[in-house]
């Protein structure tokens, strides 16, 4: 065989095949690529219908809650018809009413989803009652998920409940992955919700998969004719290549094997002044180029991990605790040329690690995991497991406080080769200056705290009360649930001051910021107003749940015995209050009806508590 048709059956191995496969591969991830957009376009989607059915549940819990305190009074034989008028004047979907395990009461539409449930305690004289409500039917869920592209299916047991897409009623679609319906191709993410009944509700997001279908051809028509470009061009000079190659062959072989050991020092012998003494030449010159490059790779690689130290030292600026854990993380992983890893860190000494953090494939190796980072506790902060296929090390963070335990712990993996003293040493490197980041962080939000915190009263500052209650009205804009607000201020707090001095005022004041606090729910925000005037802020809560909770306050206070800080005895004290409650939003008339009914208040005798109409701002009386 010539030497020509072996240079033939060369380019057909060296080139033509890698090429057709690589073609192949191109066109697997061409059509990967598009359909990895396609899952996480449904995905996205998906995450969205879950937040939306989770909030729509959550909000429709809240409402529960108030449903069950109005039925709480009404007999067995009540329920059904108060709970048919509560669903037309509130404008619920859906509400039923359980007690003792049966259902007594069911008014509403049946196609309701994102149900709510309150539960009110058995007292002496009736069973536990269950009440299940909903704001949501399917096809309000259904139409405000679906969009251009994509369309929702909600279905419960083997009934659909809604749906944007008219050829997938009755359809049994697949859970997840692609699906065809009416002749359209889609992608299909299903979801598992609570509802009402045993069965729960399913939403499937169909996302339109049509054109993807159409760039991932015209990706595969663009990538073939570079192909062929690049194949036709090969051969061509694989021709011309092979007349000139004989001659300089055995030479150049000889100069590629001693390059191939490292031996830069031997150039190519040159001669005449054709292609191939040129060749020969520039051979000449890759050489001392490459031997150059060595040496500035060897360069480059002490500069990054100078460069990697100089990223530790920036990390005390950083202000931003799960930012910086990720940085710690990533920096670790770049540094040592691992491919995975995970951050687990702590909020308090008293807290248990739990994982904030990961990069990477973890699935599979917790064991080998565990065991590093169980080294790193039970050690000297450094820790390391070993699988057949990777290395896991582990370091520790410094500790909360002096004698604690640590921040948390940077664990990582590579495959292959195992970790060297200097990752080791890179890695304590890396942790010790996250630590003090992490102190930084911490003082930071001490800081923070101190800022929007009364020192007398421990409660809200004026204006971190302005600032919540801002940020309530939005919510309450967006999304139409009541907000109440009570105010209140201590009566004859003057005389106070006057008779027993300022000292003993501020005990008073600390009592009853402590009253507020014992009688607020968690979602609850109590602020120090001004001077001996305090004020509430309660989410969720309509007009006559706010009253509720002003007047429960305002007795705890009526009961107070405030000791006296010189002499015997106590002092007791009384406080007059003003709720009003909001559901358009708007919380300078909030404010003033609140204010207003707190005046009333006062003018009518003290001690007492006043509510007032929020839209109007005009006095409704009560006490």
């Amino acid at each position: 065989m010539s030497f020509r048709a072996r240079l033939t059956t060369f380019f057909l191995l060296i080139v033509v095949v890698p090429m057709a496969a690589m073609g192949f591969l191109v066109f697997r991830l061409i059509s990967d690529s598009q359909q990895g957009k396609a899952f996480a376009r449904a995905d996205g989607i998906a995450s969205a219908a879950a937040g939306l059915y989770t909030e729509a549940s959550r909000s429709a819990s809240l409402d529960a809650r108030s449903v069950a305190r109005r039925l709480q009074r009404s007999s067995r034989r009540q329920l059904p018809a108060r709970a048919a008028a509560l669903q037309a004047q509130v404008g619920i979907e859906r509400i039923t009413v359980s007690v003792g395990g049966r259902t007594v009461a069911d008014v509403g539409a049946r196609d309701a989803v994102a149900p709510g449930v309150a539960t009110v305690r058995a007292s002496s004289d009736r069973p536990a009652r269950t009440i299940t409500l909903s704001e949501l039917s399917a096809s309000q869920f259904a139409s405000q998920l679906s969009g251009r592209g994509f369309g929702v299916v909600v279905r419960e047991g083997g009934k659909t409940l809604a749906t944007t897409v008219g050829a997938a009623r009755g359809h049994s679609l697949l859970r997840s992955g692609p699906v065809n319906l009416g002749g359209k191709a889609y992608q299909a993410a299903d979801l598992n919700f609570s509802g009402f009944g045993r069965n729960p509700v399913r939403v499937t997001v169909l996302s339109d998969n049509s054109a993807i279908d159409g760039s991932v051809t015209s990706s595969r028509v663009v990538a073939s004719i570079f192909i062929l470009a690049f194949l036709a061009l090969a051969f061509s000079f694989s021709l011309l290549a092979s007349r000139a190659l004989q001659g300089q062959l055995a030479n150049f072989l000889a100069a590629a094997r001693r390059l191939a050991h490292g031996d830069f020092s031997s150039p190519i012998p040159t001669q005449g002044n054709d292609e191939f003494a040129a060749l020969g030449q520039e051979f000449n010159n890759m050489s001392q180029q490459l031997a150059a490059r060595l040496e500035e790779l060897e360069r480059e690689q002490a500069r990054v991990r100078r460069s990697i130290r100089t990223i530790g030292d920036a990390f005390a600026a950083n202000l931003d605790r799960e930012a910086l854990l990720e940085l710690a993380l990533r920096t670790a992983i770049d540094a040592i040329g691992a491919d995975r890893g995970r951050v687990v860190a702590r909020q308090s000494a008293a807290d248990e690690l739990t994982e904030v953090i990961r990069r990477g494939r973890l699935t599979g190796l917790e064991t080998p995991i565990t065991d590093s980072e169980r080294g790193a506790l039970e050690g000297d902060g450094l820790g390391q497991a070993w699988t057949k296929e990777l290395t896991m090390a582990t370091v520790a963070l410094g500790a909360i406080e002096s004698g604690g335990p640590p921040h948390g712990l940077i664990t990582v993996g590579r495959p292959g080769r195992s970790f060297n003293e200097d990752d080791l040493e890179l890695l304590r490197s890396l942790a010790t200056r996250a630590t003090l980041a992490l102190a930084n962080v911490n003082l930071h939000h001490d800081v923070q705290r101190q800022a929007v915190t009364d020192d007398l009263t421990g409660l809200s500052t004026h204006g971190h009360f302005q600032e919540l209650l801002g940020a309530e009205m939005e919510q309450v804009r967006r999304y139409r649930y009541p907000v109440g607000l009570v105010m209140i201020d201590i009566d004859d707090f003057k005389s106070i001051n006057d008779v027993y001095g300022h000292q003993q005022g501020d005990v008073v004041l600390r009592s009853v910021a402590g009253v507020l606090r014992e009688n607020s729910r968690d979602v609850d925000v109590a602020a120090r107003y001004g001077g001996e005037e305090m004020a509430l802020i309660l989410p969720h809560t309509d007009l006559e749940g706010t009253y509720v909770i002003a007047e429960r306050t305002r007795h705890a206070i009526e009961a107070l015995h405030v000791p006296l800080l010189e002499g015997t005895g106590a002092l007791q004290i009384t406080a007059s209050v003003g709720v009003a409650a909001s559901g358009d939003g708007n919380k300078d008339e909030l404010i003033t009806a609140a204010d207003n009914a707190l005046y009333v208040a006062k003018r009518d005798g003290k001690n007492r508590t006043i509510k007032a109409d929020s839209q109007t701002a005009n006095v409704l009386g009560g006490r």
